[in-house]
């Protein structure tokens, strides 16, 4: 009879890379795929010099980060978290096993995630985790997840910063095609034993965040590189930018590789090799960056929610989920299980269609969800029911929108999980102070 992968994932003991793993794994990544997105390292505090255990964490913009990880640490060793669900891909699985990457329930409470770390801790190991709980969907930094300078005071080692610039548009979310441009990777210190004991979580998380922040847009701005691609620079684009700034009509923004454009009044954009977003005409009303756009699409999700007390928004779609005794072939994150209806709505997220077959349904609050994982692309979005992983693949283009519903829903009802300070200006009951400029 087959293993169950998920029975594997809990009881399986982990260690600390071998020396020849890590080894091999550092040859691999030198030689056949760091090279391809042009990186530039600079090494300011040199995680080698840390003798004991300690954690690194990075502002996660992309899934190849774990390469500037492993550059920029050899030959330290390194036990990288990955999300729960991609132990459950075919083509990571040895990979995973040789680098003993450690499983992370994205967004939800995980002891087993937290038995694996623990005993690499005790081992005098050293632990690189991403402090927002997954890469980065527009190009901006996320909040880190609730809890995090918690955690951290309660192991009282060293943290490290890997931060990144650049690594998002080397592939972006909506979009997975690696394209080269130049990636800068800067390792530091950020936070001493000596340091964790005297802050308090508050200013723990406050200053991670504040090391985060991050516009990929506007430091392609100022960088001015020129991005090489194979397909067309817009796609799947209107995954994110779905409400038209012209007229204001939602989901009808028309994508292609080469453009995107509403089908209701033709106000639309192509995108050049130096990501600027460029109007189809002199009476194209468009934002800066796709960064921009969504920032204006939260705004009016803020605004909309307060002002509707019945709210709610249905998309149908097909449902998958993770099996358990085969892996997922063909790059796959789930596999197709059902149909039915994803809303949002003011008490929860909510599921109504069939699974394998059978009706299936559920509803979660917002205590217990405050944002969607998205594993590889805006194509769908994820959720954890009862500690089991699903994604919804919608049949139009609405993943930004859940997700900016979800999100603000959470922030209006519960909150556990807050917006930056410096976005205090969208929200109405914040009303008076100036938007920070990022």
């Amino acid at each position: 009879m087959a293993r169950s992968i998920r029975k594997n994932i809990a009881t399986r003991k982990y260690n600390i890379p071998t020396r020849f793993s890590w080894w091999l794994y550092h040859l691999i990544v030198k030689f056949f795929v760091a090279f391809r997105y042009n990186p530039h390292y600079v090494i300011k505090d040199d995680v080698r010099d840390c003798k004991g255990p300690c954690f690194i964490i990075w502002n996660h913009l992309a899934r190849i980060d774990h390469v500037f990880i492993e550059q920029a640490t050899y030959p330290k060793r390194v036990n990288i978290i990955a999300s729960y669900t991609e132990f459950f891909r075919r083509h990571l699985h040895t990979v995973f096993k040789m680098g003993d990457v450690l499983p992370k329930k994205i967004y939800t409470l995980d002891l087993v995630s937290m038995r694996a770390i623990d005993s690499i801790i005790k081992k005098g190991g050293c632990v690189a985790f991403a402090a927002e709980g997954m890469h980065s969907i527009y190009g901006t930094n996320q909040p880190i997840v609730p809890g995090t300078g918690k955690y951290l005071k309660h192991y009282g080692i060293p943290v490290y910063f890997l931060k990144l610039r650049g690594s998002y548009l080397t592939q972006t979310r909506v979009f997975n095609e690696a394209r080269k441009g130049r990636v800068d990777v800067e390792l530091s210190l950020l936070f001493t034993p000596e340091d964790l004991a005297r802050m308090t979580q508050e200013e723990i998380n406050d200053k991670i965040n504040e090391a985060f922040r991050y516009d990929a847009y506007a430091w392609q701005k100022q960088q001015k590189i020129k991005w090489k691609h194979k397909s067309g620079m817009c796609s799947r684009l209107s995954d994110i930018c779905y409400r038209c700034p012209k007229c204001g009509a939602e989901l009808e923004m028309i994508c292609e590789p080469e453009f995107v454009k509403c089908s209701k009044c033709g106000n639309g954009f192509t995108v050049n090799d130096y990501y600027e977003m460029i109007p189809l005409d002199d009476s194209c009303v468009i934002p800066e960056s796709p960064s921009k756009w969504v920032a204006m699409e939260r705004e009016i999700v803020i605004r909309e929610i307060r002002e509707d007390p019945e709210y709610s928004f249905t998309a149908r779609g097909k449902l998958g989920d993770l099996p358990d005794t085969r892996y997922l072939r063909h790059f796959a994150t789930t596999e197709l299980c059902g149909e039915g209806e994803f809303t949002v709505d003011h008490s929860g997220v909510h599921y109504k269609g069939t699974r394998r077959g059978e009706p299936w349904s559920f509803d979660l609050p917002y205590t217990l969800v405050y944002s969607l994982p998205i594993m590889t692309d805006t194509s769908k979005f994820g959720f954890y029911v009862n500690g089991e992983y699903y994604e919804f693949y919608p049949d139009i283009p609405c993943t930004g929108k859940v997700l900016l519903l979800t999100e603000e829903m959470h922030r209006l009802h519960v909150n556990t999980w807050k917006n930056f300070s410096w976005f205090d200006y969208a929200y109405p009951e914040k009303a008076g102070q100036a938007p920070t400029v990022v």
